[in-house]
């Protein structure tokens, strides 16, 4: 979940290799070659643990057969919640047990594992098993979202990433282009009725949606809001998505000096950041009941069940909603959309000062307690191969390199899906991950309990980020940062 915008370009993992390299043939898996790379640890297994997605699945239950068919090398993949799966493997690996050979790794907590050096370095892999890259591997081939997955001292990569997408804001086309809805918003707001651009516009629909649901009987509310008040979900929801959208970046932290408040150069509790919440909070009116104990999850759901006019969804979430039958009906409904934005907020992440929402994703790693570190580094090779990206993307709505976005399979699929892969392909520049920060978890569980009182109407959303900014700033101090 990082936030700042890296502009600098990749670099290819290793150059100018003497020694035998995959190759593919025809567009397919080079088999012959991975069996001869594999050999010196065929009838070995490895052990990897990730979040239960549809991107992990696919790889668990397609990918890791396959992979195991060519090579000899059995791979044991467990799927889980993500607060399962994130407390085996810092678990196993703060403790150097070696369970996981292989582990998922989310953007936001990478920073983390890099500052306690629990990761190998694939770079290093890679120049010390040459015979285990494949010929044609270079980052540059992938989506700008690998580079947040690189070591900030070294530039090393840190791992392999597997998934990669945007939270954008749906809306259901449907209902957007209805000739007597359009004529009915016009004459009451003066404007017409098309995807909102500002904050103001989006409240306006927002509220006129929720009101066209009651006037006609329909479990239809303007927005979705994922407003748990005991998740840290809702954290996310703010500091992904509405912040930048008001152009507050990296949590209102000032990184120059660590500090939150405004007093100390920091904006977490900034004009625009409180105007910023206030706008946020005042959507509650305007989102189903369930808003309020809704996660990641439940948003996706809550607009895939056709309960909301619009709102911010992952686009993990994109593919199913958008041609699902047993799960959505919101199938040939789903329209993709930027996400309303503050005057000037565009124009600085064009320019390369700021960002307008959240690039999501994340990576297989090897952890340095791995036992078999060869072999894991040659099924992260796996994935990475070209010719399996398109059904994978097609199965998890995910993307890792750019050549997938042109591929047929995968345009016929962005056709269903109102474009995603297209937008993906225009905008990803403008998005950006959390920031570089090791206390990621630390500090969000400072802020997180102020936006569940501002949600549950305990606190002004002024006063909650006024207290917010001065406990981050007592938790840096207490963590070594500023002073």
């Amino acid at each position: 979940m990082r936030r700042l915008l890296i502009v600098v370009g990749l670099v290819a993992m290793i150059s100018m290799l003497s020694a035998p390299l995959a190759m593919a043939q025809g567009g397919k898996v080079d088999e012959a070659w991975y069996a001869k790379a594999a050999a010196p640890y065929k009838g070995s297994t490895i052990t990897g643990v990730s979040e239960s997605t549809p991107p992990s699945k696919y790889a668990a239950e397609v990918l890791a057969p396959a992979f195991q068919k060519m090579t000899g090398i059995k791979v044991m993949f467990e799927t889980t919640s993500w607060d399962q799966m994130y407390d085996k493997e810092i678990k196993d690996m703060e403790s150097g047990s070696g369970i996981y050979d292989f582990i998922y790794i989310e953007q936001d907590i990478v920073y983390a594992y890099m500052a306690k050096n629990l990761l190998v370095s694939l770079d290093k892999m890679a120049k010390d098993n040459p015979k285990m890259v494949r010929k044609g591997f270079k980052w540059a081939d992938f989506t700008a979202f690998a580079n947040y997955f690189k070591e900030p001292k070294t530039g090393d990569m840190m791992g392999m990433p597997m998934e990669s997408f945007l939270k954008t804001t749906l809306y259901r086309k449907d209902l957007f282009a209805d000739p007597k809805i359009k004529s009915a918003f016009k004459a009451k707001y003066g404007y017409e009725l098309a995807p909102p651009t500002t904050p103001e516009q989006y409240k306006d629909m927002a509220a006129f949606f929720t009101q066209y649901g009651k006037d006609n009987k329909l479990e239809l509310w303007g927005t979705t809001m994922q407003a748990h008040t005991g998740h840290p979900s809702s954290f996310y929801e703010v500091f992904e998505t509405i912040m930048p959208s008001f152009g507050v970046y990296n949590w209102g932290i000032n990184m120059q000096n660590w500090k939150a408040t405004v007093k100390n150069g920091g904006k977490l509790n900034s004009d625009r950041a409180k105007e910023a919440l206030s706008f946020w909070v005042g959507l509650l009116p305007y989102a189903p009941p369930e808003s309020t104990s809704s996660t990641w999850d439940e948003v996706a759901a809550t607009f895939a069940a056709g309960r909301a006019a619009m709102g911010w969804v992952y686009g993990e979430n994109t593919g199913w909603i958008a041609r699902d039958k047993t799960r959505s009906k919101a199938l040939g409904k789903v329209g993709v959309a930027l996400p309303p934005m503050y005057k000037g907020v565009l124009e600085e992440a064009k320019a390369g000062k700021g960002y307008i929402g959240y690039y999501d994703g994340g990576a297989y790693g090897i952890p340095v307690s791995s036992k078999n570190k060869q072999a894991s580094f040659l099924w992260l090779t796996y994935i990475s191969e070209p010719s399996v990206q398109a059904d994978w993307a097609v199965a998890g709505a995910r993307v890792t390199l750019k050549a997938t976005l042109n591929d047929p399979a995968v345009m016929a699929m962005d056709k269903q899906m109102g474009g995603y892969f297209t937008f993906f392909k225009k905008y990803d520049s403008l998005f950006a991950g959390a920031p570089e920060f090791p206390f990621h978890a630390s500090v969000r569980e400072v802020i997180a309990p102020f936006i569940y009182k501002s949600i549950a109407g305990e606190m002004k959303p002024g006063d909650a980020l006024d207290q917010a900014a001065a406990a981050v700033d007592q938790e840096l101090v207490r963590q070594g940062y500023g002073k």
